[in-house]
């Protein structure tokens, strides 16, 4: 059969975990209008007939402010120097700058097996001499062009994840990032970058799962807007949390969310947090 690595690479908002989650048919990377909204390397696998693809969702390629930031470029680095196939994508609706040009010529010369893909195609469209693939998730144009093209460039390999896996990624994992998720799209500003979340306590029962979650933020100020006015945004959070808990696992939650100040965390505690 055919099953490889596919790193799916581009900057911040191109689409890319739109793509992921697409072609896997579940939830397994966050989607938020703001950028950078994916920091580990995240694995969705897409098993079809004679083919299994193992997407690697990766953060948005960009300049390392922090080590949370060269954490993130870290996993894109990794990413390309595993894969059997590379995707490049980029947002359609606007004009490419010189220096995203060049990183695409570089991959041109490094990447045995590249596909450039041009998202967001159910919009208008800025022409270029590239030669991308146009595709749109919103629609479904080219997706299944994109899916052949992949898979032909497959190598020859046995089946690597079981036929019912659709990430690596734990079920702690996908809870926090959900939280991260309704954060990112909930709250104004920059708050939500500086924000961090970890599963302290996870025990699962025949009918019922309890799970206590920490939300770290790096200002005292950010942890009242986090809570909300009469605890409405963490309470909103809560259920939201809770609702996709139980969907997920198919039994009952007992969720506790907490906020907690951890100054400068994205410098001084980045491996506390992400490994």
């Amino acid at each position: 059969m055919k099953c490889g690595y596919v790193a799916v690479l581009g900057q911040p908002n191109a689409g890319k975990s739109s793509l992921v989650n697409f072609f896997v048919g579940e939830e397994v990377a966050i989607v938020s209008h703001r950028r950078q909204t994916t920091r580990n390397s995240i694995l969705g696998i897409k098993n079809g007939e004679g083919y299994q693809i193992i997407f690697i969702d990766t953060p948005g390629i960009h300049h390392s402010k922090n080590n949370l930031d060269k954490f993130m470029m870290k996993n894109v680095r990794n990413a390309l120097a595993g894969a059997d196939v590379v995707l490049y994508l980029f947002d359609g609706t606007k004009s490419l700058e010189d220096e995203e040009l060049q990183y695409i010529q570089m991959l041109k010369n490094k990447a045995e097996k590249l596909i450039l893909v041009q998202t967001k195609a159910d919009k208008k469209q800025v022409a270029n001499d590239l030669g991308a693939l146009q595709v749109s998730v919103m629609n479904g144009k080219n997706i299944d062009v994109l899916l052949n093209k992949i898979v032909d460039y497959l190598p020859e390999n046995e089946q690597i994840y079981e036929d019912d896996l659709y990430t690596d990624k734990s079920v702690s994992f996908l809870i926090s990032e959900k939280i991260r998720g309704f954060l990112l799209n909930n709250l104004d500003k920059e708050i939500p970058h500086g924000v961090a979340v970890e599963i302290v306590n996870f025990e699962e029962m025949t009918d019922i799962v309890k799970i206590e979650a920490e939300i770290i933020c790096e200002r005292e100020q950010h942890k009242g807007i986090i809570i909300g006015k009469n605890g409405s945004v963490l309470k909103k959070l809560g259920q939201e949390t809770r609702e996709y808990i139980e969907n997920l696992l198919e039994k009952k939650c007992m969720l506790k969310l907490f906020v907690k100040v951890d100054k400068d965390w994205r410098n001084k505690n980045i491996n506390k947090y992400y490994q």
